[in-house]
């Protein structure tokens, strides 16, 4: 499975790709706005940062279908696109659907996004979307099941192969879910800072390695490591 970092500021984006294997950057209009920066600047940016493989996903703005497409084509041009490194992003609702169609008929890759229902997905997988965001947990705070939504649109794509749509969920607010997604065969997670810095937080593993090393230190001396010997 996939692991894209969902945020645009560049030194916790730094922090991240220098710690753990990220497979790219995923963005949206809230993302970019927490960044405070301009948001052509920065993406730009992280395209440099994570090179020409690595996934770059961004919003259009636009409500109408013909302004979408027409800014999709802009947001070629910011991603650096090229072979299967980028997604444009576009609303699942009417207007989007009917972007999507046109856009992927020209073999612009889309991400259909906020979907939350199955039916959404549907449509989208239908008008050429090769990929699809769920909301999980905006999903669960209504009182539907996000998890539920995102596994049985994973099995509509499983049933019909002439689908070529991945889930990449969105809304990820915690480990748990990133871990039901992989279970559930999910492509890829946009997964929040504070929830990539979740992964690895355990006050057991912490205390199991600090008790390792102070037997070894018992053993050979204060601070030394194999290096010393």
């Amino acid at each position: 499975m996939k692991l894209y970092i969902d945020d645009v500021r560049v030194e916790k984006l730094n922090e991240l790709i220098d710690l753990y294997p990220v497979d790219g950057v995923t963005s949206n209009p809230s993302v970019l706005m927490r960044g405070g920066r301009p948001p052509v600047e920065v993406l730009k940016e992280i395209r440099s940062m994570i090179g020409p493989e690595k996934m770059l996903m961004a919003q259009v703005i636009s409500t109408q279908a013909e302004d979408m497409i027409r800014e999709a084509h802009r947001l070629l041009e910011i991603l650096g696109a090229s072979g299967e490194n980028y997604f444009v992003k576009l609303p699942a609702n009417p207007q989007g659907i009917k972007a999507i169609k046109a856009l992927s008929a020209e073999g612009i890759r889309c991400n259909a996004t906020g979907i939350y229902s199955v039916a959404q997905g549907l449509l989208a997988a239908n008008a050429g979307a090769l990929a699809m965001a769920t909301y999980i947990s905006r999903i669960d705070n209504l009182g539907g099941d996000g998890m539920k939504v995102t596994r049985d649109m994973q099995a509509i794509l499983n049933a019909y192969p002439e689908y070529r749509a991945q889930i990449i969920p969105g809304s990820i607010k915690t480990v748990q879910q990133v871990v039901e997604c992989a279970k559930a065969g999910i492509a890829g997670v946009a997964v929040s800072v504070d929830v990539w810095e979740r992964f690895m937080q355990n006050a057991c593993v912490d205390a199991a390695i600090d008790g390792f090393n102070q037997d070894f230190e018992t053993l050979c001396g204060e601070g030394r490591t194999f290096l010393d010997l």
